[in-house]
């Protein structure tokens, strides 16, 4: 089924060898090698298969069977039935493991899980340059959050006062609004300051100019810098835009990364819900971890002090180097041995949890879609959210809806938030900068020309949160030895990824 030469042969002698050894195996013995005049079979039955390593009769006979048990030991992790087919399909993943064994004709000093690192190609430092990268985007995201509710804020204020708002503290350009026959075009002024790369397509509705109202529960729209690198584009800066009454502009953001503290503690949670399109919940799965990083030795030896107001009975689970009795009576991270300091310079994962639930009532925003044919061929389709969750303020969220192919743009008739479809994955992306308690509800209402119900599932949610789902936060740290606080800061995220928060 597979074979690999390490030396130079000619392939009809690999296959005339090949051919003979069925007929070389002596019936009913139990041996492990058999000889010719040329070569040596040693061998190994592998259930209906063998695993046959040829070599020359001055080899030594006790290397050939300890690589052959080798050999024998790497198919099964690389094809975990020994048939025939399963062998096949796993061909080159097979032939890479077996170079890692014997190169050259000589048998490397390996074991099995050398090979399954060689093979992985498995890089520490490209997983912490990875993770750093990604604390890097998430706190650029926030700080360009931040300036927008900053943003936001100020126009309210202005508008209670009366003040037309024309421009601010962070560098809004200058744009024209013009508004004819229920559509708003845009005319950006400052053009220079962005790449003259290809922008989502909004869909524009055909009547009244509901789709893009901005209701009193909607707050300032994010920068399209997500959607655009979701898409393939290579943006550098970008203009965050509100239409509103009374308020016209836009805003530019830069992303900018926060520095941590000496000690800096991240708390993430990844939450996965899968949830019926008739209603009750499938599977919800909430992950969470708290990652410690110190980054100055004398710092090294703390306590970190948790307030946890959970009452779900959510399990708690430190690492094996933490005292976990210390967490069990007093909700306090230490090291289990005094001696011993936290590591400096490296991100250690000190407490982890997880939850799994079917109880309908603890997913954090529930959607309900109905979608209902029109008569003509096509669908009318309601969708809402609600958050059940109040202690939670949902940042970023983004309900992306399947559409029928061929059904062209969808016409959107009332919108809370704003929408954008994407014509080269036949998706309509309902956007919102933030739910919270203040906006937990909101609807959305399109049609399209054709396509049935059903085509309009799975609905998928994306959304950040600043708030945990486990009701978990750091309150204090403090050096042991001393008991003076330590100066740090704290990351704190939930997330619910692309395609892990779906209604099927």
């Amino acid at each position: 089924l597979v074979s690999r030469q390490f030396v130079e042969m000619t392939k009809s002698r690999i296959e005339g060898l090949l051919a003979a050894f069925p007929k070389l195996i002596p019936a009913g013995k139990q041996h492990t090698f058999v000889e010719t005049d040329s070569v040596r079979y040693v061998y190994q039955p592998m259930e209906k298969l063998y695993m046959v390593l040829i070599t020359t009769k001055a080899s030594n006979i006790l290397e050939d069977l300890e690589t052959l048990r080798l050999f024998a030991k790497v198919v099964p992790e690389y094809s975990k039935n020994l048939e025939e087919t399963d062998i096949c399909e796993n061909a080159f993943n097979l032939i890479i493991a077996f170079d890692e064994i014997v190169a050259l004709g000589y048998r490397e000093n390996v074991n099995l899980a050398q090979i399954r690192t060689f093979v992985e190609m498995d890089s520490h430092e490209e997983k912490v340059y990875q993770a750093v990268r990604q604390s890097q985007e998430r706190d650029a995201k926030q700080r360009m959050r931040e300036k927008a509710k900053e943003l936001q804020r100020q126009r309210l204020e202005a508008s209670k006062r009366g003040i037309k708002t024309g421009s601010s503290a962070y560098s809004m350009s200058s744009s024209s609004y013009n508004s004819s026959s229920g559509s708003t075009s845009v005319e950006n002024t400052s053009a220079s300051s962005i790449p003259s790369e290809p922008r989502p397509s909004y869909a524009k509705p055909s009547g009244t100019s509901k789709a893009l109202k901005l209701g009193g529960k909607t707050r300032d729209v994010e920068s399209f810098v997500d959607q655009l690198k979701s898409e393939g584009e290579r943006v550098t800066a970008v203009n965050t835009s509100a239409t509103a009454a009374g308020n016209k502009g836009s805003a530019q953001i830069t992303q900018s990364s926060v520095s941590a503290e000496g000690v800096h503690l991240k708390v993430e949670e990844k939450i996965q819900v899968t949830a019926g399109r008739d209603g009750g919940l499938e599977n919800m799965e909430v992950i969470g971890m708290v990652t410690l990083r110190i980054q100055d030795e004398a710092s090294a030896q703390i306590h970190v002090q948790f307030e946890n107001q959970d009452s779900r009975g959510i399990q708690f689970q430190t690492h094996p180097n933490v005292d976990k009795e210390l967490f069990r009576l007093r909700n306090t991270i230490g090291s289990k041995n005094p001696q011993k300091p936290f590591p400096v310079n490296t991100d250690v994962g000190v407490l982890k949890w997880r939850y799994q639930t079917k109880d309908e009532s603890e997913i954090p925003l529930t959607i309900n879609c109905w979608p209902s044919e029109n008569g003509h061929g096509g669908c009318d389709v309601n969708i809402e959210y609600e958050l059940q969750n109040e202690n939670l303020e949902l940042l970023d969220v983004i309900i992306s809806i399947p559409i029928p192919s061929g059904s062209g743009t969808p016409v959107v008739g009332e919108c809370e938030g704003e929408y954008v479809y994407e014509p080269r994955r036949n998706t309509l992306l309902w956007q919102l900068a933030v739910v919270d308690s203040s906006n937990k509800t909101g609807a959305l209402e399109f049609s399209v020309t054709n396509g049935t119900p059903r085509q309009f599932f799975p609905v998928q949610v994306t959304f950040q949160s600043l708030q945990t789902f486990a009701r978990l936060a750091v309150t204090d740290v403090k050096l042991v030895e001393s008991g003076l606080p330590a100066k740090h800061s704290v990351e704190t995220m939930l997330i619910a990824e692309s395609g892990k928060y779906e209604v099927v």
